[in-house]
């Protein structure tokens, strides 16, 4: 982890680089793909999202206190989103155009203020960040 300045801005202008972005959506669903089939099934996602605590790092959820049903539940919404067909997986396609409205969104969230905020090392805003320090150097 590292502490970064960023604002919309900056997620935006990662989003709108169709090669920088992609590159990095696409290595995370290659890495998710763990049977390598090309595309991504319900466990595949789960099992990511679960190992990555997402509802307590991101959204302040106390997964522990959570019954399990409550937690799939959770995370069958999550996947739904992602799984844009509703055929119970989701391709390459489905995966970028979620990851890009999330990001958007991110961007949307953050404004034009710059702000501090403490970034995952490989995580999408990391590499947003050191993407924009790159140009600037």
């Amino acid at each position: 982890m590292s502490v970064e300045i960023l604002d919309g801005k900056t997620v935006q202008s990662f989003v709108e680089d169709e090669g920088a972005f992609h590159s990095s959506v696409d290595g995370r669903f290659a890495a998710l793909d763990t049977n390598h089939d090309g595309l991504l099934s319900y466990s595949e996602m789960a099992q990511e999202l679960m190992s990555l605590r997402v509802l307590e790092k991101h959204f302040g959820v106390d997964e522990s206190a959570m019954s399990r049903g409550e937690l799939v539940e959770l995370y069958r919404g999550l996947f739904a989103r992602f799984d844009r067909d509703g055929n119970g997986t989701v391709d390459l396609e489905e995966f970028r155009a979620e990851m890009k409205e999330v990001m958007l969104a991110v961007a949307n969230g953050l404004g034009f203020l710059p702000v501090q905020m403490v970034v995952e090392e490989g995580s999408f805003l990391k590499v947003a960040v050191d993407r924009e320090l790159a140009k600037a150097t």
